[in-house]
């Protein structure tokens, strides 16, 4: 009997070990063939690593821009999770046709793609070097604009006519690079559940403004030309700037301005304030769904005391199927309010409230921000878990763009 018992542990325990030596074969089989993807996609489109060898200024730069941590941020990490949920969630490609554009060449890999991401420290490419550089053309007849690569030729675009020839790539000028088209792929429409027409629309009349009249593409503002290197050990000549910036950067202060008058009528006050957007697009362009600019005023009395404040928001709000507000621009089906800034607009907004007492004068704070990062509770608490700097990641705090000041006696 006892030889028996001896007998069925002995072979539970093999049994055991070859369940785990299959699993383990099979994370070790998955690894491998991961690898093999990544090696695939990586021969059509060389990570940046490599281009960081003879363009160590455009790497630095770019190292530092939005488009580097593309597919790398706490925020985009818990967007792809919340859209891998949801019933729209089947194209596992839709984030990243933009958040990393080489997938549309490797449909059969995407599982790679959400895999990296997921992961945190992808080393999978997100927006690169050669996600832009391989462009030879856009089709401006898709929507959204689509792309179309030139791989296997070891040709690289860009607008300089001067290049420098080399053994790692062949140059060739491209008048895309100097072009808007360029950018419509990614920053022209949002991916929403249903077709919204206008109001699936990121830029506004972008091409109808003043400064694209006046000659200005998106490259005039975020890739401003500078002198400088663009290959190592190339004689210094105009290049442009990779660091984009944009919402992240000073050129945001450059985005619009405010004109403040106030009004001291006895007991009520009135403050009206001019938004004057400078930009040729919508302000803000409007993905992700979250994304919106406020108008905070702020009025203090006696003691510094905050005797007033307001405010008002300048976004997109969308309902889903259910009718249910949605910050998930991939589960819309309606626009409840739009109340965007369009391209060079200037809106006015009025405030009013009671004089402040005790006090010869008075404060008048206005301060236009890009807002920190809103949604459902379960969604703001997954990015400050995956976040290294927790409720102290930047997305949790606003971005200013405008603020002025002004102290106000009150009339006798």
């Amino acid at each position: 009997m006892e030889n028996r018992r001896g007998l069925l542990r002995g072979l539970i325990i093999m049994a055991v070990l070859m369940v785990i030596g299959l699993a383990s074969y099979g994370v070790q089989q998955g690894l491998a063939q991961d690898a093999k993807s990544q090696l695939t996609i990586e021969k059509s489109f060389p990570s940046s690593g490599k281009c960081k060898r003879c363009h160590e200024r455009v790497f630095e730069e770019w190292e530092t821009s939005p488009l580097s941590k593309s597919i790398h941020t706490p925020t985009f990490r818990a967007a792809l999770d919340a859209y891998l949920t949801s019933p729209a969630g089947k194209d596992k490609a839709l984030c990243f046709r933009c958040h990393a554009p080489h997938v549309r060449e490797f449909p059969d890999h995407v599982q790679l793609f959400v895999t990296q991401a997921q992961s945190g420290e992808p080393s999978l490419d997100g927006v690169a070097c050669a996600q832009c550089h391989l462009i030879k053309q856009v089709d401006r007849t898709k929507q959204p604009p689509e792309p179309k690569y030139d791989l296997g030729n070891k040709t690289m675009y860009g607008p300089y006519k001067d290049f420098a020839a080399n053994l790692a790539h062949q140059s060739m000028e491209s008048a895309l690079f100097r072009k808007s088209d360029l950018c419509l792929n990614c920053h022209q429409v949002v991916p929403v559940a249903a077709d919204l027409g206008k109001s699936n629309d990121l830029l506004g009349n972008w091409d109808q403004s003043k400064a694209v009249k006046s000659g200005k593409e998106c490259q005039t503002c975020h890739m401003p030309e500078q002198v400088g290197e663009s290959a190592n050990g190339e004689a210094k000549r105009k290049v442009a700037n990779h660091t984009f910036p944009g919402r992240i950067g000073q050129l945001r202060q450059e985005a619009a301005k405010l004109d403040v008058s106030t009004k001291v009528e006895g007991d009520k006050t009135s403050v009206t304030v001019a938004v004057q957007s400078l930009v040729p697009h919508n302000l803000p362009t409007t993905h992700p769904g979250w994304a919106s600019v406020v108008l905070e005023l702020t009025v203090k009395g006696k003691n510094l005391k905050t005797v007033f404040s307001d405010k008002r928001v300048y976004g997109r709000t969308y309902a889903d199927a259910k009718g249910q507000k949605t910050v998930f621009d991939f589960e819309a089906v309606k626009v409840l309010e739009e109340t965007v800034l369009k391209p060079e607009e200037t809106r006015v907004e009025a405030f009013s409230f009671p004089t402040p007492k005790d006090t010869k004068t008075f404060d008048v704070e206005a301060i236009l921000s890009y807002a920190p990062v809103t949604g459902p509770a379960s969604f703001l608490q997954r990015i400050e878990a995956e976040s290294s700097k927790g409720a102290q990641d930047p997305v949790f705090q606003p971005i200013p763009i405008a603020k002025f000041s002004e102290n106000v006696p009150v009339a006798k």
